[in-house]
């Protein structure tokens, strides 16, 4: 609501909260052993707002306004007092559901480390903080925004995927051949891995499900080539036996063959395909 997604409407954030359940159990996680806390709940209960006031009571101004990258936005985006809410109230949501473990992607690692430095102070364990790498959207490295001082950190967190620009993004409900068109499309320079979102997808998404990844190819190219690692992938096309075309298109077959499981539960699901209409109308914001 603070970062006026769906126009900061929190009936409609919570039908987007039943969606993204809904692909989360198209991709086969098992919900049984999901905890789903909603925030319309929590924010209802006036213990939550004494921890929010206590972590904001023990943080500087300047502080709190040194966290707001974790919201997407820099101080120089800031444009409405409540976003000076937004660090308290994720700190106060460690504490308040008693977070041992805060897993999270890297653009959120500044309100990890603001729960780890205040918690000794208001009386709680330090929560452990595990960031995530964050997938590269297809458009490559981008401009760094500021987010972060370190400048690989910033660069990573900047060229992430974006649903308000969708052709750097592969959606769970994309059809085949608009995932090809937007893998052709993608920048993949060849001998390269650094900066290569091809390769990103191939190491974090293909290999992580797959035990293997097949490439067509005419035999006058070398013919079909099958590979059974990362590892293998990255030394043939970092040595040039492997043309970014050919890699695009086995990555591309690869993520339709896990996608449409989930593309196919929305199209059959009555329910499911509701919720995804619901969201396909609503504007998207960055």
């Amino acid at each position: 609501m603070i970062n006026n997604k769906m126009g900061g409407d929190l009936e409609k954030i919570r039908m987007v909260g039943e969606y993204l359940l809904e692909v989360w159990r198209a991709a086969g996680i098992d919900l049984s052993k999901v905890e789903v806390v909603w925030a319309s709940n929590q924010v209802a209960d006036p213990e939550y707002w004494k921890f929010v006031i206590n972590v904001a009571k023990n943080v500087t101004l300047k502080r709190a306004l040194r966290a707001l990258p974790i919201m997407g936005r820099v101080v120089g985006e800031l444009e409405e007092a409540a976003q000076i809410f937004y660090p308290a109230m994720q700190v106060a949501d460690i504490f308040y559901m008693g977070v041992d473990i805060c897993q999270l992607g890297l653009d959120q690692r500044r309100a990890n480390i603001l729960a780890r430095e205040l918690a000794p102070k208001l009386g709680f364990k330090k929560p452990v903080a595990v960031h995530h790498h964050m997938l590269m959207g297809l458009q490559g490295p981008v401009k760094p925004r500021g987010f972060e001082e370190d400048e690989q950190m910033d660069l990573e967190i900047a060229s992430k995927m974006s649903k308000s620009i969708p052709e750097t993004s592969i959606f769970v409900h994309d059809d085949p051949e608009t995932i090809r068109n937007k893998i052709q499309k993608a920048y993949c320079p060849p001998n390269t891995v650094e900066g290569n979102p091809i390769l990103e997808y191939a190491k974090y998404i293909v290999f992580r499900k797959l035990d293997k990844l097949y490439i067509e190819r005419p035999s006058r190219y070398g013919g079909p080539v099958e590979y059974n690692s990362y590892e293998e992938l990255e030394r043939d096309y970092t040595e040039g036996r492997l043309h970014p075309m050919d890699l695009k298109m086995g990555v591309a077959e690869a993520l339709e063959q896990l996608i449409k499981p989930i593309r196919e539960h929305f199209e059959k699901d009555t329910r499911a395909r509701g919720l995804y209409e619901f969201v396909r109308e609503q504007e998207v914001t960055r």
